[in-house]
């Protein structure tokens, strides 16, 4: 018998901490940018890798004030099951599909993380390895990664529980849901996904599904494909498979570096990857037609990939991921029409016979798994069960079993306001119960026609950059009750979110002369850095450091201005004065041993890295620690030996003193 049930899952779990209040006005390195590409990549998706990008992740606020400190911690867990599979999400954690076990055969289908350890991989910063990631909206991981979303039991006619997940996406301005069954007899999870556009244009969309599946020396990715697209973070080729430059990419064991793999699954045939080991055993997912896209993504076997298995899971514990995605490549967005779509997912155990999966005749091994597939759920069969689940997309939840967040409510009481048409069915309840108070001010500036004042000190609250609630701002300044320095605050953050530079300038002194405030000045401190006016903006950081001292997130933008305003010294000066609470945060010692670096104390980078500092924080792609152990040794090297700080010496480093354990984070090595 089918059912829907809510449980606790408890793991080892490190404190999310509270989110950035700084505005992410400028966007991180993006690892997705296609730098080059080599011959045979079609012209429409190379359209696709320039259309639709992002100055910044707002209106979202990062989420980087976790730790490495886990303690166990009860995790709410939705929990479907029937005869075959049991399927735990986890609502608060983005809906994650957490785990998936084969009751008969007694396993677990996905990588299950022993812990919640939050790490520097997702747009907003925090992710978290293990289970199915259900990612919109833009390239990258989902806003939602770490945040909850509303949870809700939804009923079939025949009584077949469905477990329905879903938010409203503040970038692209769309609902989306998601709908779990697990039907009696069923072997199969199914999942539906449907995502609306409710505005008369398109919108640039994108949504990949990531599974977490185990690493093990015999694991071979199986997919209906003859090519891939490699991507290495910079460059996009397409290449054979299985053998690529003599070796098999289907097998993780044999890439020593990070890349992506998007295979092309010629149109017509039927989507669906599978992971087996061994055994001829492991997760399959299949789709209907429109979630075309298939990928592979390794860490690699070097070093650097390694350190990220075991910096992601307090085990080490070794996963891959295989993906779907609407798109070919997961380098693009692809153009949305007003409407919706909606596919249907399905997740089971695959078992076959492992002679022919590991056999070197590649169209054998993968027609034997889609053989499989056929005996599973035969494409009828599947093309039957997603019309039955969208004949129940519409309908009410029978329960609210979680909210999220506020911004879907206040979306819709905004459209009631004005008159607009709702942006969702009444499957999806965005209900006033989800307000809280990151959209109070903006509700008064809804009803009463400006943004509420509050003393500087307690932070600006939560942005806004829809053009609607621009206008909105923009009227509500010009009259005295709206004329303050939160609203002006707000206003220029729109303005540079649309890419007026100069008049975010104008607003943001506006804010400071309502009252001075850290928040106005920090923004003018980004403006003065992008410019090239580093010194400028050493000053700006410096005088909001004065006017929020105890903002951990200002303070680290601050050092980093310091650093490269070639006041390395005024940072080592700053940090002297800290409390140790804030001294010891991994990424102001970092900091702290690059100022030593370029200031010549060597003493405080050897004791950087004789205390084995951890920066929680350590961003996918960024090398700082290995670079500065690079410098280090060669500026060590040089002073001891009174040689030459020049590329030879450089490179002798590289090769004769490899980075210390704990902080090579590499991804090409």
């Amino acid at each position: 018998m089918s059912e829907l049930r809510i449980e606790k899952w408890a793991m080892p779990a490190a404190d999310l901490g509270e989110e950035n209040p700084l505005p992410p006005l400028r966007s991180g390195r993006d690892l997705h940018t296609v730098h080059e590409t080599g011959p045979g990549i079609p012209a429409d998706m190379k359209s696709n890798f320039r259309y639709g990008h992002l100055p910044s992740i707002l209106p979202y606020t990062m989420q980087d004030g976790y730790d490495r400190n886990r303690q166990t911690r009860e995790f709410r867990a939705a929990v479907l099951e029937n005869e075959f599979l049991r399927a735990t999400f986890l609502p608060e954690l983005g809906g994650r599909l957490w785990s998936l076990v084969h009751k008969p055969a007694g396993r677990e289908l996905l990588a299950v993380n022993p812990a919640f350890q939050p790490a520097n991989l997702a747009l907003r910063n925090a992710w978290f390895s293990g289970g199915v990631e259900w990612n919109i909206g833009t390239i990258g991981h989902s806003p939602f990664t770490c945040s909850p979303l509303f949870a809700a039991r939804v009923e079939r006619a025949d009584g077949t529980p469905i477990l329905r997940l879903y938010e409203w996406e503040r970038i692209r301005q769309t609902p989306f849901q998601i709908d779990a069954a697990l039907p009696d007899g069923s072997p199969l999870l199914f999942v539906t996904i449907r995502i609306g556009n409710p505005h008369d244009r398109e919108v640039p969309m994108y949504w990949w599904s990531n599974m977490a599946v185990p690493e093990t020396a015999d694991t071979r990715v199986i997919v209906p494909a003859q090519s891939a697209y490699r991507f290495n973070y910079s460059k996009l080729d397409l290449i054979p498979v299985p053998v690529a430059e003599g070796s098999d990419i289907t097998y993780a064991a044999n890439m020593k570096r990070s890349a992506d793999y998007f295979y092309h699954i010629p149109d017509g045939r039927r989507h669906w990857i599978s992971a087996l080991d061994g055994e001829g055993k492991g997760l399959l997912q299949a789709s209907t037609g429109l979630l075309k896209g298939r990928k592979l993504f390794v860490w690699g076997m070097g070093s650097g990939g390694r350190r990220w298995q075991q910096f992601l899971a307090p085990t080490g514990q070794p996963y891959i991921e295989i993906q779907a995605g609407l798109a070919r490549t997961q380098l693009e967005h692809l153009p949305m029409p007003a409407g919706e779509w909606s596919w249907l997912e399905a997740y089971g155990l695959m078992e076959t016979d492992p002679a022919t999966v590991h056999s070197r005749d590649w169209r054998q091994a993968h027609r034997l798994v889609e053989k499989g597939l056929e005996e599973l759920v035969p494409r009828a069969v599947l093309e039957a069960e997603f019309a039955r689940s969208m004949a129940s997309a519409d309908s009410r939840p029978v329960e609210i079993l979680q909210r999220g967040s506020g911004w879907g409510a206040l979306e819709r009481l905004r459209r009631e306001v004005v008159g607009e048409r709702p942006f969702c069915t009444e499957g999806l309840i965005f209900d006033d119960d989800s307000l809280g108070g990151d959209q109070e001010p903006w509700l008064q500036l809804l009803r009463e026609g400006f943004l509420p004042v509050q003393p500087p000190d307690r932070g600006p609250g939560k942005a806004m950059v829809q053009s609607v609630w621009r206008e909105r701002l923009e009227k509500s300044v010009q009259k005295e009750a709206g004329d303050n320095w939160a609203a002006w605050l707000h206003l220029g953050v729109m303005r540079y979110y649309a890419g007026e530079k100069d008049g975010a300038r104008r607003a943001w002194e506006r804010s400071r002369a309502r009252s001075d405030n850290a928040w106005a000045v920090r923004n003018l401190a980004v403006l003065a850095r992008e410019k090239g006016r580093f010194e400028q903006a050493a000053e700006l950081y410096s005088t909001a450091c004065r006017l929020q001292p105890d903002l951990l997130p200002l303070l680290i933008e601050c050092g980093r201005s310091l650093i490269e305003a070639g006041q390395g010294q005024a940072w080592l000066e700053l940090v002297g004065d800290l409390p140790y609470t804030v001294r010891g945060n991994g990424r102001v010692r970092l900091l702290e041993a690059q100022a030593g670096l370029v200031t010549g104390n060597l003493q405080i980078v050897e004791r950087f890295f004789a205390d084995g500092v951890v920066v929680a924080d350590i961003r996918e792609g960024e090398t700082s620690l290995s670079d500065l152990w690079f410098d280090f040794q060669a500026m060590r090297l040089s002073l001891t030996e009174n040689v030459p700080l020049d590329e030879a010496l450089r490179a002798r480093v590289r090769r004769m003193l490899p980075v210390a354990d704990g902080f090579d984070f590499r991804m090409g090595e």
